[in-house]
């Protein structure tokens, strides 16, 4: 988990001033991978008190527009945001709970950047969901 110090040379090296509350929704999407705004305000807030929703929200942009975030938004889910930028890793979904994970990309030549038609794009990423059902939800009585 990176430090303060951390996330201070991170926002320097995109040219954002470091503010707390940059610095506290850094922390925050480190500290829980694909959190949604509304959670991340949660530990925002109970970090620096009353920082309001709107704060947030433009802090998650300015991040996500630097690349220090990544935005996913999962079919029917809230918009989440992780740290974990500048690989091409993707997602499976729980289709109970809603619970993510990061899944690498397969090793190797990567598949899933070879379009059967690219209609002139120069591919760079993919995004590729999984869904399937979590272990715990997979063995509750429920299920």
């Amino acid at each position: 988990m990176p430090t303060t110090t951390d996330y201070e040379r991170m926002l320097r090296e995109v040219a954002l001033r470091v503010t707390r509350p940059r610095l506290a929704v850094l922390s925050a999407v480190y500290a829980h991978p694909h959190a949604d705004t509304d959670s991340i305000i949660g530990v925002v807030r109970d970090e620096l008190g009353g920082v309001s929703h709107q704060a947030v929200y433009d802090v998650l942009r300015a991040l996500t527009d630097a690349g220090l975030l990544r935005r996913i938004e999962p079919q029917g889910s809230v918009a989440r945001y992780e740290a974990r930028v500048g690989d091409n890793h993707h997602h499976v979904v729980c289709r109970s709970c809603g619970a993510i994970a990061d899944v690498d990309c397969a090793v190797g030549h990567a598949p899933c950047l070879t379009a059967s038609d690219d209609h002139g794009f120069q591919i760079d990423e993919a995004e590729v969901i999984y869904w399937g059902l979590c272990p715990a939800c997979r063995t509750s009585p429920s299920s």
